[in-house]
């Protein structure tokens, strides 16, 4: 596409209004403005697609498998590890790494730092993509999608942290939504509607920081339901909350600074020049939000180990694999973005990014996996299951992909300002 857009007079397209005056219609807008031989053409010559078009194919293929015979197709989910990869990467890591909406929301919106909102839209795209990608990999997992509604209206649980979650979820995807309504409605040449959005941009913001709040919050506090069966390391029943709380912080923000590198690398020829010329400043500001967020968990890591005891699990083989992944995936970070924001190097913190939110998805497939029944034999995920995560997760790129040719996210609209 860099090299359309660079042979080609109108593209990218960035107006409703063509060269030549008349408006483009819906179906060339989906297409970039090319024929549809010509996008065709264009979208199977790239070997990524490629790619992705052979993991998702053979992926939906073991997704029937799953719903015609069952998780015994391809899981080797049970009694002793009955949460999976659909849930230790698709739920518990995939929703603090989509915080960054709110995170970003507030920083724009409540605290009025304007300076931050030529990434805000971008923030408020990995969260809402994030967390629905999160409930199709719940859904994958429970089966019976169409039931969805059932626990939340149906049989209703108020008491049961699950009952929590998924009205939150389902709150937030809403709230997102609607945020991300302006640049749909600039798409679609529907400018007149963002004034309805608004109108309400305040108390959207302030009911996505409640919603996200809590129900980060709540998938730590999930944990508590089966405290012995975790490693004592991975699990403090008065602090569990706030360690995936203060998680979700440095881990939103990093994958901002993860999605942005790879836009401004891969996806330069769609970018504005507000955000090319933003960018470093902008990450070394979220790299200074994200080693305070870091400190701030290490402390409180701290104190869980000290109010629980647990020194001398330290020098087990369990706490020597415990310390690592504090050390690399928090304590490294840390350091690489102090680094960054003191001699104001980009590319460290860059790199810090890519760590923390690595270390985010080691935490929680430990926590949901590897510590869980620690005592017990250790599961390894069927390869079917595996194959599955990636399918569902290459979807998600081109997902991501498709919204950022089209919609103004990282790049301006001729009519936004008018």
């Amino acid at each position: 596409m860099k090299n359309i857009a660079t042979n080609l007079n109108h593209l990218p397209i960035k107006s409703s209004v063509k060269p030549d005056g008349s408006l483009w219609k819906f179906k060339e807008q989906l297409l970039l403005g090319l024929p549809f031989p010509d996008y065709m053409q264009k979208v199977t010559s790239s070997w990524l697609n490629r790619v992705l078009f052979v993991i998702v194919s053979v992926g939906l293929f073991f997704l029937c498998q799953r719903y015609l015979f069952g998780l015994a197709m391809i899981t080797h989910a049970s009694n002793d590890y009955p949460w999976g990869l659909f849930l230790g990467f698709g739920l518990f890591a995939m929703v603090p790494l989509s915080a960054s909406g709110f995170l970003l929301g507030t920083t724009v919106i409540i605290f009025g730092r304007h300076d931050f909102e030529s990434i805000e839209r971008l923030a408020l795209l990995n969260g809402l993509l994030g967390y629905f990608f999160a409930v199709v990999y719940l859904e994958v997992d429970l089966g019976m999608p169409w039931r969805l509604a059932y626990p939340m209206f149906v049989s209703l649980g108020p008491a049961s942290v699950l009952f929590l979650v998924a009205w939150h979820v389902a709150t937030y995807l809403s709230v997102q939504i609607a945020e991300l309504l302006p640049p749909f409605f600039l798409w679609i040449n529907r400018p007149g509607w963002i004034h309805y959005i608004k109108r309400i941009t305040l108390g959207l913001t302030i009911a996505g920081i409640i919603l996200s709040t809590l129900h980060q919050g709540a998938l730590g506090a999930l944990f508590t339901y089966a405290p012995t069966k975790i490693h004592p390391l991975w699990i403090s029943i008065e602090f569990q909350w706030i360690h995936f709380f203060c998680s979700s912080i440095f881990g939103g923000l990093s994958m901002v600074i993860v999605s942005s590198t790879l836009i401004h690398h891969f996806m330069l020829w769609r970018c504005s020049k507000k955000f090319t010329s933003d960018l470093d400043r902008i990450t070394l500001g979220l790299a200074k939000g994200a080693s305070y967020a870091i400190f701030t968990y290490l402390i409180i890591k701290l104190v869980a180990i000290a109010h629980d005891n647990e020194w001398e699990q330290l020098l087990t083989g369990w706490g020597a694999y415990y310390l690592l992944e504090i050390g690399i995936g928090a304590v490294l970070p840390m350091i690489l973005f102090a680094k960054a924001v003191r001699d104001r190097q980009v590319k460290w913190a860059r790199i810090a990014g890519f760590i923390a939110v690595f270390g985010i998805v080691w935490n929680r497939l430990n926590t949901s996996i590897v510590c869980f029944n620690y005592q017990l034999y250790q599961e390894i995920p069927h390869w079917k299951e595996i194959w599955v995560t990636i399918a569902i997760y290459a979807i998600y790129f081109i997902t991501y992909r498709f919204i950022l040719y089209r919609l103004p996210i990282v790049f301006d609209w001729e009519e936004e300002n008018s």
